[in-house]
């Protein structure tokens, strides 16, 4: 019987030590507003910035601890103070577009108190000077300026073809 009683005191004193409490994961107290950012068709040689907005949801301020990118390419920047409940923090990247062709990198955050790493991305393509200096980038077309657009050349052929009958 002492032996029985000396293993169950053993025991709950052991699993006591081991057992932690249920770690916070970082959707428990920020949301992004964005977890991927794409640049699109980018020049050469011209740096790319953005901007990552993290909200506190959480009761208790929020500190960013590290947002580290993954490669040597990209630098970042965050704000350090801590960040207010129901407030906003940022996260800066800027690329630096050397290589031409598809990228896809990643930041790793860590938030104060939280194990859990996030993981966050901005993609894009970046095109040599005189690839990016042959396209040209424009803001999509509105179906108002369709309409519009084509009519100014026929009004004009129509006040030409007046102003030819009148003299």
């Amino acid at each position: 019987m002492k032996k029985f009683l000396l293993s169950a005191v053993v025991l709950a004193i052991t699993s006591g030590v081991f057992a932690q409490p249920q770690a916070k994961k970082v959707a428990d107290v920020a949301k992004f507003e964005k977890e991927t950012i794409d640049f699109g068709k980018i020049k050469q040689s011209i740096p790319a910035k953005g901007t990552f907005t993290v909200t506190n949801i959480s009761s208790v301020p929020l500190i960013i601890e590290q947002a580290n990118p993954t490669c040597g390419c990209t630098i970042s920047d965050y704000t350090k103070e801590p960040i207010a409940p129901g407030k906003n923090g940022v996260i800066n990247a800027t690329y630096n577009a050397a290589n031409a062709g598809h990228f896809e990198k990643h930041l790793t955050v860590k938030f104060a108190g939280i194990d859990e790493l996030k993981s966050i991305t901005f993609t894009g393509d970046v095109l040599a000077a005189e690839e990016f200096d042959k396209i040209k980038i424009t803001p999509p077309v509105d179906a108002k300026t369709a309409v519009v657009a084509p009519a100014a050349p026929i009004v004009k052929a129509v006040k030409k073809s007046k102003a030819k009958g009148k003299k």
